[in-house]
C-alpha cells in the first residue's frame, strides 16, 4: 500500500511534533515539586535507620575477604547523625563490630545485628562476638537482634533458633529480639517467649499483594494493629521503607516521589501511635540488585554517592534535571535538521518531523541510558542491556536517511535490528512471566526502536522462513506480554509492554503486501 506523499509528509512531522511535546511535557510534570505531608521530628530526625557500608562499586558483604575500614563507617555515621538518632546493623563481621564505638562518639545508638545464616559454627561465633561488642558499649547498643529474616529464608528453624536466642541471653544482660517479615511471626509465636521484644517488617511494596502508595501507611497501621493484638511484648517496627527506582509491582511503583511520601506519612502515624521504628535504608545499597532486581538497590534515603535523595520536611520534585534534558534534545534536533538540510531536504513537514524526532530521540536516549545504568546487575546483563542500547541508537542515526530515502543500503542492517529486539522481546517476556519478581519491564530500551520501525512500516513478505524467523517468534512475544499481564492488570508497565509487544508483533507479522511509510523524495 503506498500513501500519498502529502499525507505521509503531513503525518510523519505532525507525529513527531506531538511526540516532542508530550515528552518536554513529561519531563516538566517530572521537574515539578510535589506538598507531602511534613511530620513533627524528634530533633529534625528519624529514630532509627538501618546502615550497611556497602554502596560503592564493587563493594558486597557476600565477597569473602571484605572488610569495612574504621575510617569509612566514622565518615558514614557522621552523615547519618544528621538524619538519624540510631542506626541498625545486620552483623558484627566484616568491620562491622566498630559500629558502636564510632556511634558512642557521636552520641547515637545500636540495634546491634547478629547474622544468622546456614552453619552453626558461624552464627555462635558470631552471637559470642555481638554479645561482647554489646557488653562493651551498654550505653550505646539498645538491643541485640540475633538473625534477620532467617524463617523467610529457611535457613534455621525454630528450634536452632531458640538455642540461638538462649545462647545470647547467656552472654549478655542487652534486650534479646528477632527480627523477620510480619507474617513469619505469625508463623512462629512459639519463639515469643524467648525475645524481650518482637522485630516486625512491613515493607508494603514488597507484599505478596502488593500495596499501592495511597494504601501504604493504612497498611501498615492495619498490620500493627494485627500484631499488636497477637503479641504482648513491645513491637519494633525493624524495617518499613519505599524504592525510589525499579519494577512496578501492581499499583506499587518506586520513585523518590512515593518513597518520600511512604516515610513522612509513616513517621506522622508513628507519631499518633507511639510506634518504635527503623527505616530502611540509610544508603542506597547497589550489591542488592543481584538479589532483588533493580528496586533492591534503591531503598536508601541517600544515594550511594552520598546525596540525600530528598527533603524529610519540604517539598519533593521526582527529578532535577529539566534543563539537562532539554539541552539534549536541543542538541538532537540541531544534529537531525543539520543532516535535512545538508541532503538539501527542503520539504518543510519533513524538515519539522526530523527536527523534532532528533529531540524526543535524544532524549528518550539519555533516559534509556539511565535504566541501563540503574538496571545493569552484573556483565551479562550490562552486555546485554547495552547491546540493546547501542542498538537502538544505531537505529536512529540511520532513520534520517532512510526517511528521506537517501541510504537504502541499510534495509539488511535495519531487518537484522528489528530480529534483535524481537528476539530480545522475547526472552524478555519468557523472563518476566516465570521469573517476574525481581525483573524489570525494560520499556525505556523498546519505546524509540518501535517507533522508528513503525515510521518506516515494511512488513516482510510471507515466505516459510519468514514465517518461521519472525511471525512465530512475533506472535509468542504477544503471547507473553497478554499473560505478563494478566497476572498483574493494575500494573502500567505490564499495559505499556503489552502495547509495545503488540506493535513490536505487527511490524514483524509477514504480509504479502510490503507497506510503507517511508516518504520518497521527488526527482
Amino acid at each position: 500500500m503506498q500513501i500519498k506523499v502529502t499525507k505521509a509528509m503531513w503525518f510523519y512531522g505532525l507525529i513527531n511534533v506531538l511526540l516532542l511535546i508530550a515528552l518536554v511535557l513529561w519531563v516538566f510534570q517530572k521537574n515539578q515539586t510535589v506538598e507531602i505531608v511534613s511530620p513533627q521530628l524528634a530533633h529534625d530526625k528519624l529514630q532509627c535507620v538501618s546502615y550497611a557500608p556497602y554502596y560503592r562499586k564493587g563493594d558486597s558483604p557476600l565477597i569473602q575477604g571484605t572488610w569495612i575500614k574504621p575510617s569509612q563507617i566514622e565518615d558514614d555515621l557522621k552523615l547519618l547523625s544528621t538524619i538519624s538518632h540510631c542506626v541498625r546493623t545486620y552483623s558484627v563481621s566484616q568491620g562491622m563490630d566498630y559500629v558502636p564505638e564510632a556511634a558512642a562518639k557521636l552520641g547515637m545508638q545500636v540495634y546491634l545485628g547478629a547474622w544468622i545464616g546456614w552453619t552453626d559454627t558461624d552464627n555462635v561465633l558470631e552471637i559470642k562476638h555481638a554479645a561482647q561488642v554489646a557488653n562493651a558499649y551498654p550505653e550505646t547498643v539498645k538491643a541485640l537482634i540475633v538473625g534477620n529474616e532467617v524463617f523467610l529464608r529457611q535457613e534455621q528453624d525454630a528450634e536452632a533458633m531458640r538455642t540461638y536466642f538462649a545462647l545470647a541471653k547467656s552472654l549478655t544482660s542487652t534486650p534479646i529480639t528477632y527480627a523477620d517479615v510480619w507474617e513469619f511471626w505469625l508463623k512462629h509465636k512459639n519463639i515469643a517467649d524467648y525475645v524481650d521484644f518482637h522485630t516486625i517488617h512491613i515493607l508494603p511494596y514488597w507484599e505478596n499483594n502488593p500495596v499501592g502508595i495511597d494504601e501504604a501507611a493504612i497498611h501498615t497501621e492495619k498490620v500493627m494493629e494485627i500484631m499488636e493484638g497477637q503479641f504482648a511484648k513491645p513491637i519494633l517496627i525493624g524495617e518499613t521503607g519505599w524504592p525510589s527506582v525499579g519494577r512496578q509491582r501492581s499499583e506499587s511503583i518506586p520513585s523518590v516521589v512515593n518513597q518520600a511520601r511512604y516515610i513522612r506519612e509513616f513517621i506522622q502515624k508513628a507519631n499518633e501511635k507511639n510506634w518504635q521504628y527503623n527505616i530502611i535504608e540509610a544508603i542506597d545499597q547497589p550489591w542488592k540488585r543481584e538479589l532483588e532486581g533493580t528496586v533492591g538497590g534503591y531503598w536508601g534515603l541517600i544515594s550511594a554517592d552520598l546525596a540525600p535523595k530528598f527533603s524529610l520536611t519540604e517539598a519533593v520534585a521526582e527529578r532535577h534535571d529539566q534543563f539537562l534534558l532539554f539541552m539534549i534534545g536541543l542538541v538532537g534536533s540541531a544534529l537531525f535538521l543539520t543532516i535535512a538540510l545538508k541532503q538539501t531536504e527542503s520539504r518543510v513537514f519533513i524538515l519539522v518531523g526530523l527536527t523534532a524526532f532528533g529531540g524526543f530521540g535524544s532524549m528518550l536516549m539519555y533516559l534509556a541510558y539511565e535504566y541501563v545504568q540503574s538496571a545493569s546487575r552484573d556483565w551479562l546483563e550490562c552486555v546485554a542491556l547495552g547491546g540493546l542500547f547501542s542498538s537502538g541508537l544505531l537505529m536512529m542515526l540511520i532513520h534520517p536517511l532512510r526517511i528521506m530515502q537517501l541510504n537504502l543500503t541499510t534495509n539488511k542492517l535495519m531487518m537484522r535490528l528489528k530480529l534483535v529486539f524481537l528476539y530480545a522481546a522475547l526472552l524478555t517476556g519468557y523472563l518476566i512471566y516465570f521469573d517476574g519478581r525481581y525483573r524489570d519491564f525494560p520499556i525505556l530500551l523498546f519505546v524509540l526502536p518501535v517507533l522508528i520501525m513503525m515510521f518506516e512500516l515494511e512488513k516482510p513478505k510471507t515466505t516459510m522462513i519468514n514465517c518461521l524467523v519472525q511471525a512465530l517468534p512475533a506472535a509468542l512475544v504477544l503471547m507473553f506480554a497478554v499473560l505478563c499481564y494478566a497476572k498483574e492488570v493494575t500494573n502500567n508497565a505490564a499495559a505499556t509492554w503489552l502495547l509495545l509487544s503488540a506493535l513490536l508483533a505487527y511490524v514483524n507479522w509477514p504480509s504479502q503486501t510490503v507497506s510503507t511509510l517511508t516518504i520518497r523524495k521527488s526527482k
